[in-house]
């Protein structure tokens, strides 16, 4: 072939690829900066959970690099949260905040736009927030939560790691309000027909910690009584009935909670701590969420974080010792531990100053264990996380929090516990840790901290918000079982009717 005609095919070829790099790069713009309601909502979350890829930040700047895994769209752009305070309940400042354009406005959520689709029922008061003492007007079912200073206060201390339904509950309810400025993945929806879920407004755990014991002359518990009559209330709605509770959302996140009723409600996801003390049949990794602790020990903020020079303790444990069942292992590490120079490793509470002494000892620290106690999860993980000391986590059996859009190997070390009781191999560990693969930990631990602060309002990426993302997630799940069991069903009614 002559020179001459190669020059029109090169020339061709040359106009075509040069398209094809605009129309990508057009594309990622649009991606950035235009509402993404064009693209269905299950194809952005893929792209969002398993690529890596070109974005654009606000300065316009691009630069190669991994795409941030949170549950929504407008979280590309990686915004630093403010971290909540300590009290009895965390009341954020971004129904303050502007939006996006810097306006200001308050606007209401599209549920056309939300990812997910939440019916919540209108359960009496006794299940919900007359838990917490509120009562409402005659008939009123539900607090006014326009007013984020005027909400019905959550019990601190320690019945906070377990307040999970709160945070929801309430992050629902605002969901339809315009004076509450908030993500707008999840929204109530008032007809069950048009839900992605159904939402049990049951604080199971508060029920547990407050009302499991029997006083004075009662046969049965306050709690029980609760569960027993949820139960007879969901059996007998056809949301239930119509796919056997399968869309259904539970929260019973304390690990003693909905104990009378789990059995009967197993169809249903749960939102739970962990699988510690469920039979897999009833919970587990397919169908169920992992939700975080409400973390007890103040946020560390980012500016204040000490580094590795700052940080005299090498490693940290402070909190019960003597446990049953798997968590054996911390009288063993007690023993092996306690009399190391550098190691802190002792006895605690939350009573007296122990929250407080707690926050400075993993803020003064470089590792912070967190051991399977009588459950393979425990509240001092996220307490770790907050005050940005590295986690050593010493429980073969926990399940983490979002670990499908979450690395934990970024900013946690794994340890089996077989080996974390062989003499010295857990300091050699730890001291092998220089300060450069140290530091790297301690700088993911404060770009992913905000992902575990429970607040009211919710803000992108936080605690709710990831919650939220993870049960969307799994209905997809959910789905592809019922679409699967559908295959004949359909054909086999036709032939019936035929």
């Amino acid at each position: 072939m002559s020179e001459k005609s190669m020059l029109p095919s090169r020339f061709l070829f040359c106009l075509i690829t040069i398209s094809m790099f605009l129309l990508v790069l057009s594309s990622l713009f649009l991606l950035q900066f235009s509402d993404t309601s064009f693209i269905p909502n299950s194809v952005f979350k893929l792209i969002l959970v398993n690529s890596t890829s070109v974005y654009f930040k606000p300065s316009g700047k691009e630069e190669q690099t991994k795409v941030p895994i949170i549950s929504s769209v407008a979280s590309l752009v990686d915004g630093k949260t403010p971290m909540a305070r300590e009290g009895d309940c965390q009341i954020s400042n971004a129904s303050k905040k502007t939006d996006a354009l810097g306006q200001g406005r308050r606007r209401g959520c599209d549920r056309n736009q939300a990812h997910l689709r939440v019916y919540m029922y209108d359960l009496p008061p006794d299940f919900h927030f007359g838990l917490l003492g509120w009562t409402g007007k005659a008939n009123q079912t539900w607090p006014n939560v326009s007013n984020p200073g005027r909400i019905p206060s959550y019990p601190g201390g320690l019945n906070l790691q377990h307040s999970i339904e709160y945070w929801l509950t309430l992050d629902l309810l605002s969901s339809n309000s315009l004076n509450v400025v908030r993500p707008c993945n999840a929204i109530r929806v008032k007809n069950s027909s048009q839900a992605d879920i159904i939402f049990v407004p049951f604080f199971s755990s508060l029920s547990y910690n407050r009302h499991s014991r029997l006083h004075g002359k009662q046969k049965v518990s306050a709690n029980k009584l609760l569960q027993d009559k949820l139960v007879d209330f969901l059996m007998g709605q056809d949301e239930w009935k119509k796919l056997g509770g399968m869309d259904h959302l539970i929260l019973a996140h304390h690990p003693n909670s909905m104990l009378d009723a789990r059995k009967k409600l197993g169809s249903a996801m749960f939102v739970l701590a962990d699988f510690g003390r469920y039979p897999v049949e009833i919970a587990n990794v397919d169908k169920d969420v992992i939700a975080p602790y409400k973390h007890v020990l103040r946020s560390n903020p980012a500016a204040e974080s000490a580094t590795f020079e700052g940080r005299p303790i090498l490693v940290y444990f402070q909190g019960a010792i003597y446990r049953k069942d798997g968590g054996a292992i911390r009288q063993e590490l007690y023993y092996l531990l306690k009399d190391e120079k550098d190691v802190h490793f002792t006895f605690g509470s939350v009573r007296g100053n122990g929250i407080k002494g707690a926050s400075e000892g993993m803020a003064s620290s470089k590792f912070c264990l967190n051991i399977a106690g009588d459950t393979p999860s425990s509240n001092r993980l996220f307490d770790a996380i907050v005050s940005h000391c590295v986690p050593v986590i010493i429980s073969d059996e926990i399940e983490l929090p979002f670990e499908d859009v979450l690395d934990y190997s970024e900013f946690c070390i794994f340890v089996h516990a077989s080996d974390a009781v062989k003499s010295g191999f857990l300091l050699n560990l730890l001291r092998g840790i220089k300060r450069e693969k140290w530091t790297k930990m301690w700088e993911r631990l404060k770009e992913i901290a905000h992902h575990f602060e429970y607040q009211y309002p919710s803000q992108q990426g936080d605690a709710v918000d990831m919650i939220w993302g993870a049960v969307s997630r799994k209905i997809s799940s959910i789905q592809n079982k019922l679409h699967r069991k559908n295959r004949y069903s359909r054909s086999q009614m036709l032939l019936k009717r035929n």
